[in-house]
């Protein structure tokens, strides 16, 4: 008589075999409906956002279910919420997302054939030379890739990424928009500035209140949020000795005595000895100046692959 099989507590589904053939039967369809319907919240409202019938979707949810072997979500008060295997599947499905978005762009590399054009639209007189970097290595590697670029003011930058007409902006911004991707680039301090006629040019440097009552170089929509209430909370603007929403035309105005102005450090910088800085280092306004762009799921070969590039010289900068 033979002896019976020896028992294991090893799952089924932990087999090799089974692993194999699990996946060559299953729908992978079924795991981007899993995602609606847990980001939906429910089985209607996933309906109703793919147009299907909700019968299907149950149906296919019920598929998925008896594929993997367990209960993937419960229905409570407020919707569907995943159970602890569904939470877990659901992690899976975005990590195959991602790797879904990502083929493209990786097959275009390998093959060497990425081409198309890039509308990068930035704040005047920027000086970073990480993205310095990274454009000539990005040329080089990519000559197929042109890139459009366009100066414009920070808020000015950061509509034309919102709506689409720009696909990567570089610029500050003080209040996020929805949507958007921004990772720090650089940051960028502003001095106060007078020209060699005026009567401070040369002197120490002193508070901002001592100014309040000069003529003012202003900038428009090219002042950052954080300069402009440092600019108002010292009275610094009140009387107008010229308007420019270009830096280097701000500069101009500046040398030339119209009035004193801000300016970026490193714009001031390259003027030599044609500025002279007002107010001492550690009161001086700051803010970070951003790569943004749309959602990476909306952004296209090219413009990630720039984006790669920028960060990665700012990597270089980390180590």
């Amino acid at each position: 008589m033979p002896k019976p099989a020896k028992r294991t507590n090893r799952p089924a589904a932990a087999d090799s075999t089974n692993d194999h053939v699990f996946a060559q039967r299953i729908d992978w369809n079924l795991f981007k409906l899993f995602v609606e319907i847990i980001r939906s919240g429910g089985i209607g409202a996933a309906a109703r956002k793919l147009n299907r019938q909700q019968p299907s979707i149950s149906a296919a949810l019920k598929r998925l279910e008896d594929q993997i072997g367990t209960r993937l979500c419960t229905r409570s008060a407020t919707g569907i919420e995943p159970t602890a295997a569904g939470t877990a599947l659901l992690k899976i499905c975005e990590q195959m997302a991602l790797a879904a978005r990502d083929i493209p762009h990786e097959v275009a590399k390998v093959a060497g054939v990425v081409e198309g054009a890039i509308r990068l639209h930035m704040i005047s007189n920027l000086v970073s030379p990480a993205f310095e970097r990274a454009l000539v290595g990005f040329n080089a590697a990519y000559p197929g890739i042109e890139i459009k670029f366009d100066i414009a003011p920070h808020s000015a930058v950061i509509r034309a990424v919102s709506k689409g007409e720009a696909e990567i902006g570089l610029a500050g911004d003080t209040a996020p928009a929805a949507g958007l991707t921004y990772r720090p680039l650089m940051r960028e301090t502003q001095q106060l500035y007078c020209g060699p006629r005026h009567p401070h040019f040369g002197s120490p440097p002193g508070h901002p209140g001592d100014f309040s009552g000069d003529r003012f170089i202003l900038t428009g929509e090219d002042e950052t949020e954080q300069l402009r209430q440092f600019r108002r909370r010292f009275g610094l603007g009140r009387r107008v000795g010229g308007y420019a929403e270009n830096l280097h035309e701000v500069r101009r105005l500046i040398e030339l005595g119209l009035g004193i102005g801000f300016l970026p450090t490193v714009v001031a910088e390259a003027a030599g000895k044609s500025l002279w800085p007002l107010l001492p280092p550690e009161i001086l306004p700051s803010y970070h100046v951003y790569v943004i762009t749309r959602a990476e799921s909306d952004c296209s070969t090219p413009t990630l692959l720039l984006v790669e590039a920028i960060q990665a010289e700012l990597d270089k900068l980390e180590s």
